[in-house]
């Protein structure tokens, strides 16, 4: 579920190093009236933001291209990729990724894109992560198209688990939401998954109205007989044909009430802390075992933004702090300059203490009047 700037992203500018990129989208922007009120980030410390949160939950894309054109996540035509000189290295995301967890309180760490598996040395990336942080949780999202060939070799580099984007179980409507005939490389790539023991194994779906919505029992259903975590995902506004609407999301609310026609839900006993899904216990009809877990993310209709724990990189070395933000800080750039861990830490500081409150501003609200859609699409981002 990732790969690449909209098409109508422009190009790249040259900015200072260090320097939040700021783009004219016509939203406000929450850095301009942070220095109009002079507040200032920490100097020490971890990523504090200006409402208490701190950044734990590191997500670091390592390339934008995708071998995958999902509907919610992309046009089909006309993605212009990064060019290489812009993404960051092998040694740039170790050294990145060791910053983070060592200087800044990092404690686990996922890897997205685009693809992650489009890149040729991923096994080396993860290895080099795990060589300098023995302990760290690395989890990966990922489409597992070719995840049948490299997952016992990712798992002996030190991957810990993998997220797998699967929103449905027929392969004619995998073909209309990725634009590529691959459900059965997916399913491969799963057991491949399951086999090196990259576990607790959780699948992905983004539900649309009217394409997949009747295939939340059965997706949960398949799931719990294969051992496999279900995580529902409110359809956001980060695609790239810019058609998203609030009054097409299948809401958190309508996907428990679906999946409780065939089991019942208890809430997860373990809490949910700053997880982004909400968790619950599945049951068959008649059992009193637990069969498996299901976890809803709700961005639109039940925001969890005040407890919200992510920091993200994207595949160029950007900093941004909120999923939807407007405003970018140039990491890589700083990297590049010569700067030590201590100043590549703080420009992250201060990029994190400017976090808005929710949904890209210090107002609460993707489906509200004023609300107005990021520039870089999900897969230019990075989960």
């Amino acid at each position: 579920m990732e790969a690449a700037h909209d098409v109508a992203a422009p190009g790249p500018v040259a900015v200072p190093l260090g320097a939040t990129v700021l783009r004219d989208t016509g939203a406000p922007s929450t850095l301009g009236a942070i220095r109009e009120s002079g507040a200032a980030a920490p100097r020490e410390g971890g990523l504090l933001d200006r409402f208490g949160r701190v950044a734990t939950d590191l997500r670091v894309s390592v390339i934008d291209k995708c071998n995958l054109r999902c509907t919610y996540c992309m046009p089909a035509d006309g993605m212009p990729w990064l060019p290489q000189a812009q993404l960051m290295s092998t040694d740039e995301i170790r050294r990145i990724v060791r910053v983070a967890v060592q200087s800044l309180g990092a404690e686990e760490l996922r890897l997205t894109g685009g693809e992650p598996l489009v890149r040729k040395d991923l096994e080396f990336i993860i290895a080099g992560i795990r060589e300098d942080n023995p302990d760290l949780p690395i989890s990966m999202t990922t489409n597992a198209v070719g995840l049948d060939r490299r997952a016992q070799a990712l798992k002996d580099a030190g991957l810990t688990r993998v997220n797998v984007s699967l929103d449905t179980l027929h392969p004619e409507t995998f073909a209309e939401l990725t634009r590529r005939p691959h459900l059965d490389k997916v399913l491969a790539g799963l057991q491949a998954a399951r086999a090196a023991g990259l576990g607790p194994i959780k699948i992905n779906a983004v539900l649309l109205r009217g394409i997949n919505d009747t295939e939340i029992v059965p997706l949960v259903d398949w799931a719990v007989s294969n051992g496999f975590e279900m995580r529902f995902i409110e359809d956001m506004p980060l695609d790239g044909d810019r058609s998203w609407t609030a009054t097409n999301v299948i809401s958190a609310h309508d996907i428990r009430t679906e999946i409780e026609t065939a089991f019942s839900l208890a809430p997860d006993p373990r809490g949910r802390g700053a997880a982004p899904a909400e968790r619950w216990e599945v049951r068959r009809p008649g059992e009193t075992a637990v069969a498996g877990h299901v976890g809803i993310i709700s961005s639109v209709t039940e925001p969890f933004c005040s407890a919200c724990t992510r920091t993200r990189v994207t595949a160029d070395g950007k900093v941004r702090s909120c999923l939807f933000s407007h405003e970018e800080t140039d990491l890589l750039s700083t990297l590049r300059s010569g700067a030590d861990d201590e100043g590549i830490a703080q420009v992250w500081r201060d990029a994190m203490w400017a976090k808005p409150r929710a949904h890209g501003s210090d107002r609460v609200g993707l489906a509200r009047a004023d609300f107005v859609q990021p520039e870089r699409t999900m897969s230019a981002i990075g989960g």
